[in-house]
């Protein structure tokens, strides 16, 4: 159920002393082989942290043989020494591990603007490597959290072989990715420009539509790594659909644990020209502050769900206005963009909340998972570096 469900990996979390509070902060993912392929996605922000730079470069032949995550610090806007912190944690993670510093990728997540303790941070990735086991996925899913309330992991078993994985993020959850860390990996014997493939299209279509509250991190990195300890090279098509259940499972498990939330929302457009015009239509939906107080509330506002649907320019997803439907949790609010059944026979009691929004304008459809936006948001927000 973790990043040592696939045969070939093992993994740790340990606590170097990075959080004020002594919770773990420092997790290792290490490939044993044979093979030690690997690709990655990457924040689109431009802001990016030294981590996403090292990482970026790193991976770029297709290899790696470990991971070093840690949580307690970014390790973002924090220039040169930034950069040179990140390579030192490579470095010092190879020395130990008995590999290139070139195939060791870092991952960082915490506070934006200040520098990383790394007289705790390397000493504890030696605590780390110490303590490596084919056991230790939980362990290291739970080092990687800041505030999340859970840990997140995922499985899915193909044809003789396995993906697994873990990854963290409960806020600035919005493309590219989210203020989050997700490390996959996989005992199938492929290539790396397979697995750029699948990941990128598992991405696309899971992370990229988890939209929490549109504000995009300097540190989203997920990673696959794939050991090809199994001996099976499966289908790529079959191989892709593994990944993007596992990465569509962790991506709703952000959602779910997003701050603050009480309600998980799934935004879905039907019947839309595109599919790139039913993600944007849906995506201003979730982003409209006015319709996730809505749904705080319990308040099947579908005003508030046309209005944003109407933002969307016309050269990005193009509809008829006065031909929209809305519906929350099944009940047909609006219809031909007018009143359409009574909003009090809408429920919005539960933590899951579905509107579906038909565009009449073609065939294809898009969801984006967002969260309502609530007191406790704005309190744990307002005070985060505090």
């Amino acid at each position: 159920m973790s990043v040592t469900a696939a045969a070939g990996f093992r993994a740790v979390g340990t606590t170097a002393g990075l959080k004020p509070s002594g919770k773990p902060d420092v997790a290792v993912v290490v490939n044993d082989g044979p093979k030690h392929e690997a690709a990655a996605v990457f924040t689109t922000n431009r802001v990016a942290a030294a981590p996403v730079l090292w990482s970026r470069q790193a991976v770029t032949d297709g290899r790696a043989y470990a991971v070093v995550l840690n949580s307690g610090g970014a390790n973002a806007a924090t220039g040169q020494q930034g950069f040179r912190d990140a390579h030192r944690t490579a470095e010092h993670a190879a020395a130990a591990l008995g590999c290139s510093s070139g195939d060791v990728l870092v991952c960082s997540t915490g506070l934006i603007g200040e520098p990383l303790d790394m007289e705790r941070l390397l000493p504890g990735v030696d605590t780390a490597v110490q303590g490596l086991g084919t056991e230790g996925g939980p362990a290291a899913a739970e080092a990687i959290m800041t505030t999340d309330t859970r840990a997140k992991q995922s499985r899915v078993d193909g044809t003789g072989y396995t993906v697994g994985g873990m990854a963290k993020g409960a806020g600035m959850l919005a493309p590219g990715m989210a203020t989050m860390l997700a490390v996959v990996t996989t005992d199938a014997d492929l290539p790396a420009s397979a697995l750029q493939l699948a990941l990128d299209r598992a991405v696309a279509a899971t992370f990229n539509r988890a939209d929490s509250d549109g504000c995009m991190s300097t540190n989203d990195t997920v990673i696959l790594l794939a050991s090809g300890a199994s001996g099976v090279a499966p289908d790529p098509d079959e191989f892709g659909a593994a990944v993007t259940r596992v990465c569509a499972d962790l991506a709703r498990q952000m959602v779910g644990d997003a701050e603050g939330a009480e309600h998980d929302i799934a935004v879905r457009v039907v019947n839309a020209e595109t599919e790139e015009a039913a993600e944007a239509v849906a995506r201003a939906v979730a982003r409209s502050n006015l319709f996730k107080t809505a749904v705080f509330g319990q308040d099947p506002n579908w005003g508030r769900v046309i209005s944003a649907v109407g933002t969307v320019p016309e050269y990005v997803a193009a509809f008829d206005a006065t031909a929209l439907d809305v519906s929350f949790n099944g009940v047909q609010v609006c219809r031909a963009s007018g009143v359409g059944e009574d909003r009090s026979l809408v429920d919005l009691s539960a933590r899951e909340v579905r509107v579906e929004i038909d565009l009449h304008a073609g065939d294809a459809e898009a969801t984006i998972w967002t969260n309502d936006l609530t007191h406790d948001y704005v309190h744990e927000n307002s005070a985060y570096s505090t």
